[in-house]
């Protein structure tokens, strides 16, 4: 190969920084219809898709992203509010999957809101972090004074079933919940580095491979305080921050453990309306 063909064959290949990135935003809105919540506004565009099941009061929706997991630079944005009196529900086809990155982070942006009256439940399935994995994500949700809201988060540290072990991770995680202007719960989460060492520490983890924040607010948060301290693993704990509200933080040693403790708490406070892709 002469030195012309080599720096030609070179300038094919692509840097880090102008590699194809994943792209995708969701803009959805939901009203009510009779006794029933109906879609009022829709719009996806890039690789998040939507499913709709049928319901029979909420608007369940199954959010999907066609490019199989995040890497660095790619970038999901997600919009969805419950519309004045209606009800809306939305979690993932799966387990989002974050890889490693060769250069950049990925990002992930929620702006989520319930109006007076609605109900929201923010429900997505497992967040894996894999080795090399960079991702920075934001959550926020505005309620109205009288707005309900079911939100967790879960997310899994490695495959520990594979033998995969986190030796280089970025996550940065925060959780806002806003009601009428002022802040309600504020958690921010900032793990980077040797994450097997950093979680291996019992004042941070203990060793746990898989975790969970959830917060509800409702009129009955109060009520549900005792029957979900008397669900909890020694691994959990959940406080009651206000009249209605409830902070809950479940530690596990893999995914598996943790789908066991969580399901019963989630099919409570859901009223038993959790969505079905959690049950495949």
């Amino acid at each position: 190969m002469t030195l012309h063909m080599r720096e030609k064959q070179a300038a094919t290949v692509p840097k880090a920084d102008i590699l194809p990135r994943a792209r995708g935003t969701l803009d959805l809105t939901t009203k009510p219809r009779g006794t029933r919540s109906a879609i009022d506004r829709l719009r996806t565009s890039g690789c998040v898709r939507v499913l709709f099941p049928r319901s029979e009061k909420a608007v369940e929706a199954i959010v999907i992203n066609t490019s199989g997991g995040l890497t660095g630079g790619d970038s999901l944005s997600f919009t969805a509010v419950a519309g004045a009196g209606s009800q809306l529900t939305l979690t993932t086809q799966a387990a989002e999957r974050v890889y490693r990155a060769s250069a950049d982070v990925a990002r992930v942006e929620t702006r989520l809101g319930a109006q007076a009256g609605s109900l929201l439940q923010w429900l997505p399935q497992e967040l894996i972090l894999f080795e090399g994995a960079r991702l920075r994500r934001r959550l926020r949700v505005d309620l109205a004074a009288d707005a309900r809201l079911l939100l967790a988060e879960p997310v899994i540290f490695g495959r520990t079933a594979m033998g995969e072990r986190l030796r280089d991770v970025m996550f940065s995680d925060r959780i806002a919940v806003w009601r009428e202007g002022a802040p309600l719960y504020l958690d921010g989460l900032d793990l980077g580095g040797d994450l097997e060492t950093c979680m291996a520490r019992p004042a941070l983890g203990g060793g746990a491979g898989a975790m969970v924040s959830l917060v509800y607010v409702a009129p009955d948060a109060e009520a549900q305080l005792g029957p979900l301290r008397g669900m909890m693993p020694v691994t959990g704990g959940v406080s009651l921050m206000r009249d209605d509200l409830l902070v809950l933080r479940l530690l596990a040693s893999d995914s598996l453990e943790l789908r066991r403790s969580l399901l019963p708490i989630l099919d409570r406070l859901s009223r038993d309306t959790l969505p079905t892709s959690w049950r495949l």
